[in-house]
């Protein structure tokens, strides 16, 4: 952890106030090659430490007396972007940085408020980021230092234009950093057009310190059912679930239907208001309700504690996608469960995709108020047992 002792002494004392004993590997990895000031494509599984990762060197490298944007971090969505920015608030606290937030459904007019005043650092979303670019109230030159967290979703077909624009916009000489739970092929190019012999870095989730133990199932169920089947999950105990589903038409008719049932089930989609958001969140991760439904796009980089599930809806496109959302659960040494509700038509993807697991999905179904091994047909042999 040697790489702590190359920064400044207050930053080093927030380390230890913070109370983080060992750092992941992810952070080994990057904060000396940030501060070396090279250009980093790195990949590291969802919750592992990216954003600390990156954020480091740049609280290290930033001149707080010069009034100017000096680094700005994109990122997808708007609950990412208040992620990291709460970060950044925790660590600057105490010294003359100071970051202001640029995210799409907030007050234009005090955004421009704040950016007169020459924020050290601007956290934002794409589309707001590329408005004020093009209104010339935010200048690209100045940055020093870019980083783009989820990146293979920001180089997805509707940011990639504007990602481009942004980004040749800034200073031929700038430090552009990549972070991404999974590396695509328009990451790749990216790399290859617009960084200076990148570095990359990779961290799998067997890297990861404390990995708890993931089980891998499934429950045969018709396409129709889904939503009911999704309401009889909420109900059961101890559950924290992440249920992901492939479009946003789907899940607002789920959400519709839930509501009207009053499932203990909140949603998450790029359609609702920013307090809207924020209150589905609280109540997920206060546990008032059990199950967040949610798209790719608006659940990318959450941070939430303790999910004993994720549930895949509707089968993923690609093992990475899988992958990626399975990722949410099984932290910090908790075991979790990652259901999918399979609908006949999936099986064959499904099981296609899932050969590369470790281990082999089991069947599951709900039996007397709990998630069992086992199929219809075995339960009720054992009722004719009796």
């Amino acid at each position: 952890m040697n790489f702590i002792e190359q920064l400044s002494p207050i930053w080093q004392e927030k380390w230890k106030k913070a109370g983080y004993e060992t750092a992941m590997p992810i952070q080994e990895q990057m904060i000396p090659e940030m501060l070396a000031g090279n250009d980093i494509v790195a990949e590291s599984p969802t919750g592992t430490g990216k954003t600390l990762a990156y954020l480091l060197p740049i609280l290290q490298r930033i001149n707080p007396e010069k009034p100017a944007i000096q680094a700005m971090i994109i990122a997808p969505s708007q609950e990412l972007s208040m992620q990291i920015v709460n970060v950044v608030r925790e660590w600057i606290e105490g010294t003359d940085i100071t970051v202001t937030q640029l995210i799409g459904g907030a007050n234009m007019q005090r955004q421009l408020e704040k950016l007169k005043k020459k924020p050290s650092i601007v956290v934002g979303t794409p589309g707001r980021l590329n408005e004020l670019v093009k209104n010339k109230k935010l200048k690209m030159h100045e940055i020093r230092m870019l980083v783009l967290d989820e990146g293979d979703q920001l180089m997805a077909r509707e940011h990639r234009n504007i990602m481009k624009d942004l980004i040749e916009k800034t200073q031929h000489g700038r430090q552009l950093i990549l972070v991404s739970a999974t590396i695509t092929e328009e990451v790749e190019l990216v790399a290859d057009r617009m960084m200076q012999h990148p570095t990359r870095l990779k961290v799998k989730a067997e890297d990861m310190p404390m990995q708890g133990k993931v089980t891998h199932s499934f429950i045969k169920v018709d396409e129709r059912e889904k939503t009911e089947m999704l309401r009889k999950i909420s109900n059961l105990e101890n559950v924290k679930a992440l249920a992901f589903v492939n479009n946003l038409d789907q899940l607002l008719m789920k959400e519709n239907k839930l509501k009207y049932r009053d499932a203990k089930i909140v949603a998450l989609h790029s359609e609702m208001k920013k307090d809207e958001r924020k209150k589905a969140l609280d109540q997920f991760r206060k546990g008032e309700v059990s199950v967040l439904i949610a798209t790719e796009v608006a659940a990318r980089g959450l941070d939430i504690d303790q999910v004993t599930h994720v549930i895949h809806v509707d089968v993923p496109q690609t093992i990475e996608q899988y992958q990626h959302r399975s990722g949410r659960t099984g932290r910090a040494g908790a075991d979790g469960e990652v259901l999918t509700l399979l609908a006949y038509a999936d099986e064959r993807h499904y099981k296609k995709f899932t050969k590369e697991l470790p281990s082999k999905p089991v069947q599951k179904i709900l039996h007397g108020g709990r998630l069992v091994e086992g199929n219809s047909k075995t339960i009720s042999e054992k009722g004719s047992k009796r």
